[in-house]
């Protein structure tokens, strides 16, 4: 104790020492500087070269300044000069960057958080936006970053590794996720509010790349919940609408927000946009594109019946008796949009179905056989694929057969990079619209 005693009157010591010392320089300072001022001002009051003194003093100054100025041009500060002494290194705003969406599980401890933030600083990593989900054994947290483009994905796994991140998760992200959650929510909401074939999507939209499947009538038996990288939500018609996420489980907190959306939907019921295009043909035809709704089911089923068997066997991809048995799934609005052209006496001449699967959307066409070869399928197939990429999907496909030599030409004429895989007889024609975004025109702009 005596030593520690002793230690601690020798720092006290020296601190004040030094501050002596320091006051003693400071006051001296002044005193030279009072000193330096009254010479000056005697020189210029009382010398004959007063007046060309202060002219040469302002001409020094003004050069020196120009000088700075045309220094500072030729040579803007680097990134060195960015970076705080001892810190990080600080990206430069001309040096290209990418938008990465990050989740990882860290321990629910204090500093836990504060660790993973540190060792993306070190890889000049930019934290854009964070949320937080909390869970009984570990803290999941998602970040959209702003990353130097030079920096990998793998090195931008490393360093939240380093900084205790497990589980950890990365995806590119784009600008329309630079929103807040709750804004966020409530946009993906009104959206769901509008049109019932956007809940799908919304939900997509909210988790990022998960898989949704829709299968009919199961819903009533189903535990709505979330477990794992499954989520299972009944729906009002008693369809169950399933959610998977391979590389990340689902948290609760974004079950509640998933299970809003659907309580949403079943309040608000079945709802379809009233949108209508007219559709000009060489004939003079007055034709009008629309949206269909379960109210169409009738003049549907009339337009099934004129169509031949070859038609509807195109259409369902083998022998159908009675094809409109499918009718109150395809014209449902929960399952995608459905598009009617009817003539100006209300009779429906073809029907083309935009169904959501997974990442993408099928489509599907079927068109009276006297209204054939009239250029309503490229026509609709334009439409659909406009609708596609309104909604977020960037590709689309159709299953077909290899004898369908029509439908595939309408694909190519798409102008869109196609894949082809054959199977069985059976033909799958994938489109990647992103390519061909600015060729397609507006949905529903008359044509």
């Amino acid at each position: 104790m005596d030593d520690m005693a002793y230690t601690h009157r020798t720092a006290n010591q020296q601190r004040r020492s030094h501050r002596w010392r320091r006051e003693t320089v400071e006051l001296a300072a002044v005193f030279a500087a009072v000193a330096a001022a009254d010479l000056v001002a005697n020189v210029v009051v009382h010398g004959h070269d007063g007046p060309v003194l202060l002219l040469a003093s302002a001409g020094a100054l003004l050069a020196t300044a120009l000088f700075r100025g045309w220094l500072a041009h030729r040579h803007p500060p680097g990134r060195d000069a960015l970076a705080p002494p001892g810190g990080p290194e600080v990206t430069s705003p001309e040096e290209p960057t990418t938008l990465w969406r990050l989740r990882t599980s860290v321990a629910d401890a204090p500093g836990s958080l504060a660790r993973v933030c540190a060792a993306l600083a070190e890889r000049r990593v930019n934290i854009v936006s964070m949320q937080a989900h909390p869970l009984p054994d570990c803290t999941v947290d998602e970040f959209i970053v702003r990353a130097p483009a030079a920096l990998s994905r793998a090195e931008l796994v490393a360093a939240v590794a380093a900084g205790g991140g497990r589980e950890i998760w990365t995806d590119r992200a784009d600008a329309h996720e630079l929103v807040d959650v709750p804004r966020q929510v409530l946009a993906l909401a009104t959206r769901t509010a509008l049109d019932a074939a956007e809940l799908p999507l919304a939900l997509r939209q909210l988790f990022g790349r998960a898989a949704i499947r829709q299968y009919p009538g199961r819903g009533a038996s189903a535990q709505p919940g979330a477990d794992g990288h499954l989520m299972r939500l009944p729906l009002p018609n008693g369809d169950l609408l399933e959610l998977s996420r391979p590389n990340l489980p689902f948290t609760p907190t974004e079950f509640a927000r998933a299970r809003a959306l659907v309580e949403l939907d079943a309040v608000l019921g079945s709802r379809v946009p009233q949108v209508e295009a007219r559709i000009s043909r060489p004939a003079g035809d007055d034709l009008t594109v629309r949206r269909a709704t379960p109210a169409d089911r009738g003049a549907a089923v009339a337009m099934h019946a004129r169509c031949s068997p070859e038609s509807l066997r195109r259409r369902y991809h083998g022998p159908v008796k009675d094809a409109d048995r499918y009718l109150d799934h395809l014209l449902d609005p929960r399952h995608g949009q459905t598009l009617a052209v009817e003539t100006a006496q209300g009779r429906l001449v073809a029907l083309a179905h935009l169904m959501w699967d997974d990442e993408g959307a099928e489509i599907a066409l079927l068109v009276e056989d006297a209204w054939q070869r009239r250029g309503l399928g490229v026509d609709l197939v334009r439409r659909m694929a406009a609708l596609a990429l309104e909604a977020g999907v960037g590709t689309v496909y159709a299953v077909t057969t290899a004898a369908n030599t029509g439908l595939i030409a309408t694909m190519r004429r798409l102008s869109a990079p196609l894949d082809f895989q054959v199977e069985d007889g059976t033909v799958v024609i994938t489109a990647h619209l992103l390519e061909a975004a600015e060729k397609l025109p507006a949905p529903w702009a008359a044509r």
